[in-house]
């Protein structure tokens, strides 16, 4: 493989510039609804918004209570944000007086027994969407499944690929090296995701009503005012052991060596039994509690700061649409909630993240060994608790490195793409220079910024998101919608709750065949 800088300069030409710019992305925000006084909506989902079941802009996640906003692909980021303050500003106008979390970490938490899973309905697809939520709940509990994040779907356009097929060896069809390519930059992806959580990271603090179970509580928490734990260093403790975590999978070993590895790995874990699991039972006394008792009920339930994806094709399987034609794109899942922004992510963020995956796509990206797997998970753990540590070590191959000087190296290369990207403007270079600040001053980072903030003004961090919550709902109430957007969201709506009521008119077999015809191998 040609390395990074014969890369960059290959594809300096016009076209190929172009080619490279012509990037598609798409975002997922997750967002909690709360009444004024901030505590967990119990009520059902708005039918304003629709059927949570077949809308393909709004749903739900875990609870009833979380929402979740989806775009569609697009290759403008002007565009793409638009669209998902579009989104908010429809969804906050029929809230009925509630306000979204605009944060990570839940907070005011009473009885974990008083989170209301998501509802779908009782078509038998419906219902198996809240059995598996179901059994998160017996697995997990119900707080963690309430954490909100922010999901970033990225693909690179077909005439990069064409532009990079001809540029390797071809030893493999065009559909192979793009599977392969994607990989590799997944590898490099999981190398360098360090980096999301130190600039990105959002969750150094959380509400003391979030720690319920003392047997979690062994990390050395600060207070800050009543009631706001912190630790002095941590930029996402929604990433840490209080956050997404499955101790349960960590002996899967999925390998990202390449597609048919991945696949491998995951129909073995798919079809591999939890002791643990088996003691909640699946169906008990005649009412099922999950939906199986493997390590993973589906594919889902695999926790990763990324996955390789392809949009599924009638009942598909994700690892079906995968082995049917191959990676399409790639979904990052490592980004906290930025408290900074209404729609919970700025369009510096996303051209940062253009250029990362850009950067993961075009290094050179060798297979990953046990070794630098724990590597790997050793240093994404140092900095999600400590990342703003001064002089903090990682390791890199074996060898330790100043979490600042391999920042450095990065930003030295983010530089060559960004420049490829911009034109007159130079909006790489600028949402670049921004985040580059937190190199050598862990404050410019958003978790940074928030600690000093609470620390400052000697607020609780609940308070400071209560505030936050107000304004951004005050805000976007006042965004302007016109007539015929309006109508859109009405018609979206009003067509996917008749959707789902088509569905669930339809004459279908038992849960229990439908459950066994899903699992058939």
């Amino acid at each position: 493989m040609k390395s990074f800088n014969e890369l960059v300069g290959k594809l300096s030409d016009p076209a190929s510039r172009q080619a490279l710019k012509s990037m598609q992305r798409g975002i997922e925000r997750e967002a909690l609804r709360i009444d004024k006084s901030g505590h967990l909506a119990q009520d059902k989902h708005p039918k304003e918004l629709g059927s949570a079941l077949t809308h393909s802009r709004i749903t739900t996640d875990y609870s009833e209570s979380l929402l979740e906003f989806i775009t569609p692909v697009f290759e403008d980021i002007d565009e793409l944000v638009e669209d998902l303050t579009l989104t908010h500003a429809y969804s906050v106008r029929h809230l009925n007086g509630q306000r979204l979390w605009p944060v990570s970490m839940p907070c005011y938490l009473g009885d974990a027994g008083d989170i209301p899973i998501a509802d779908y309905g009782s078509s038998n697809t419906g219902q198996m969407k809240r059995l598996y939520r179901k059994g998160l709940t017996y697995r997990y509990g119900a707080q963690m499944q309430i954490i909100s994040g922010v999901h970033f779907n990225f693909s690179v356009s077909d005439q990069l690929w064409d532009r990079l097929y001809a540029l390797s060896d071809q030893s493999l069809s065009l559909e192979d090296f793009i599977s392969e390519s994607y990989f590799g930059l997944i590898r490099n992806y999981r190398r360098l995701v360090w980096v999301l959580p130190y600039l990105f990271g959002a969750s150094p603090a959380l509400c003391s009503t979030f720690i319920q179970d003392p047997k979690t509580n062994n990390f050395p928490f600060e207070v800050i005012g009543n009631g706001t734990l912190y630790l002095p260093y941590a930029t996402s403790l929604r990433m840490s052991d209080l956050g997404y975590t499955n101790q349960e999978q960590d002996n899967l070993n999925i390998s990202y060596n390449g597609l048919a590895c991945y696949l491998d790995g995951m129909k073995s874990a798919i079809n591999m039994p939890s002791a643990n699991f088996a003691k909640i039972g699946v169906k008990v006394d005649g009412e099922y509690r999950q939906l199986n008792a493997n390590i993973l009920q589906i594919e889902n339930e695999f926790y990763s700061p990324i996955r390789a994806k392809r949009v599924a094709k009638g009942n598909e399987k994700p690892s079906e649409s995968l082995a049917r034609a191959g990676v399409e794109y790639i979904e990052v899942r490592a980004l906290d909630v930025n408290p900074y922004s209404s729609v919970g992510i700025e369009k510096s963020q996303i051209r940062f993240l253009d250029l990362f995956l850009l950067n993961c796509l075009l290094q050179p990206s060798p297979a990953t060994d046990a070794a630098e797997e724990a590597e790997i998970s050793a240093n994404l753990s140092s900095v999600v608790l400590e990342g703003r540590k001064p002089g903090l070590m990682l390791t890199r191959g074996g060898e330790e490195v100043s979490l600042s000087s391999w920042l450095a190296s990065l930003f030295a290369s983010l530089k060559e793409i960004a420049k490829l990207l911009d034109d007159e403007q130079s909006d790489y270079q600028v949402a670049l220079a921004k985040w580059h600040k937190a190199v050598d001053n862990p404050d410019e980072t958003l978790s940074g910024q928030i600690i000093k903030g609470l620390k400052e003004e000697q607020i609780d961090h609940s308070d400071w998101v209560l505030q936050l919550a107000e304004e951004y709902h005050q805000q976007l109430k006042a965004y302007p919608l016109s007539d015929a957007v309006n109508q859109r969201y009405e018609q979206d709506a009003k067509a996917s709750l008749e959707k789902q009521a088509a569905i669930e008119a339809e004459v279908s077999v038992s849960f229990d065949e439908f459950l066994a015809d899903y699992f058939k191998v």
